[in-house]
């Protein structure tokens, strides 16, 4: 009897086993992993952190209407903590090991290069929501945030015709995305006319806290007597002791103005910007555009975040458009497979926050407005131009030599 007894207690508790087992199969069944590759910590924390949280909020709202393909979406967060070399090691992780359909993330160019070659390896997703260089076209990629057309040149035709610039400090971190950028825009300059000592060139490396002398060559630079700007390629935590020393040397908006490619409401949410106001930023998106759908999406935003001082930026929008393609194309394909959801993106729309479209391209990039915003008092900015229609990403530059001009071909 003993002996049936502890046969029979075995068979149960190998069926709850098995019952079990079971259980988390058809969990894992009917949920689709999305992977979010932001930094936590480090010296890019204080841009990415805020991306990492959008995506655990459009991931939450896409739940809520049901999933996709009838599935809910769960998020894997991983931290490569700002360390490039990591990067690579934690998409590999997020591909081979934790199985995720699709991967939101990266910052810099620097940490997207690092990814790239693991990307295209395992045939994995990534959807990367940060202006950059250009110079890169993959049929792993897709680029939501703005290529050089989009920004860095828009910018420059801006401070020309509407400032009247004449001399240029082009100021970046040293890495590849200010410096490619700064190529193009050097020989766009010259181009237009711009004679060689009216460009000062200055690079300095992450995290750089230091900048009494540098400030001082371009309080130096700009008084010469022709209106000077500083076009800045500063990425991370770097922007915050930059803009302290231009108001400690007393550089003013009005004497020399910054137009800032990385810096935005997120960035400046940790600065007195009371000395900074008129100092300029080029983007796609402003948190302060008065939009049906930008108000909708701040109050999102704030619900989920629980902290109304919480501000949106460019780089969320970015996420929010991409998100919304690639949950348009997997419905479309019905499937999560990258070929078939890379098939399935192209020419699918989606509203943006400003009262436009935004369009998936052949060549992987999107269609977006240029904003240009002045630094206000609050930490916000004030619109004070705009493109009147979309403008298409194009990543190969005609005034880069060597640039390929050509597009993704899937």
């Amino acid at each position: 009897m003993r002996k049936h007894s502890l046969i029979k207690q075995s068979l149960v508790g190998l069926g709850a086993a098995i019952g079990l087992c079971l259980s988390g199969a058809l969990t894992a069944a009917d949920t689709i992993k999305v992977g979010i590759l932001h930094s936590l910590s480090g010296t890019m924390a204080i841009s990415e952190t805020t991306l990492k949280d959008t995506m655990l909020m459009l991931i939450d709202e896409q739940n809520k209407k049901g999933g996709v393909l009838g599935k809910q979406l769960k998020p894997v967060v991983v931290d490569p903590a700002s360390d490039w070399p990591l990067f690579a090691e934690k998409a590999r992780e997020l591909l081979e090991q934790e199985k995720v359909a699709v991967v939101f993330g990266c910052w810099t160019s620097v940490s997207r290069k690092s990814v790239l070659p693991v990307f295209e390896e395992l045939n994995g997703l990534l959807f990367y929501p940060v202006q950059y260089e250009g110079e890169e076209s993959s049929k792993n990629v897709f680029y939501t945030g703005a290529a050089p057309n989009q920004q860095a040149i828009p910018a420059v035709d801006y401070l020309m015709k509407e400032v009247g610039v004449k001399r240029w400090v082009l100021a970046g971190t040293d890495y590849v995305y200010p410096r490619t950028t700064n190529k193009i825009l050097e020989a766009y300059l010259k181009q237009k006319g711009v004679a060689e000592e009216d460009i000062m060139i200055s690079y300095t490396p992450f995290g750089h806290s230091d900048w009494q002398s540098i400030v001082a060559d371009i309080k130096k630079f700009g008084s010469k007597g022709k209106q000077t700007a500083v076009v800045s390629t500063i990425n991370g935590d770097a922007n915050v002791p930059f803009y302290k020393e231009l108001a400690n040397q007393g550089i003013s908006a009005e004497d020399i103005p910054v137009m800032a490619f990385s810096v935005g409401e997120q960035e400046l949410s940790g600065i007195d910007t009371k000395p900074l106001v008129g100092h300029l930023a080029a983007w796609n998106y402003f948190m302060s555009v008065d939009d049906p759908a930008n108000r909708k999406f701040i109050a999102t935003w704030h619900k989920f975040i629980k902290d109304k001082k919480r501000v949106t930026n460019d780089p969320m929008e970015a996420h929010y458009i991409g998100f919304d393609l690639w949950v348009k194309a997997v419905e479309k394909a019905g499937s999560t497979e990258t070929d078939k959801v890379t098939k399935a993106i192209i020419g699918l729309q989606t509203s943006n926050l400003t009262g436009g479209k935004a369009k998936m391209l052949e060549n992987h990039h999107i269609t977006k407005p240029v904003l240009i915003g002045e630094i206000q008092e609050d930490g916000q900015f004030e619109v004070v131009w705009r493109t009147e229609k979309e403008i298409p990403g194009d990543p190969w530059s005609k005034f880069l030599s060597g640039s390929k001009q050509d597009v993704t071909k899937d």
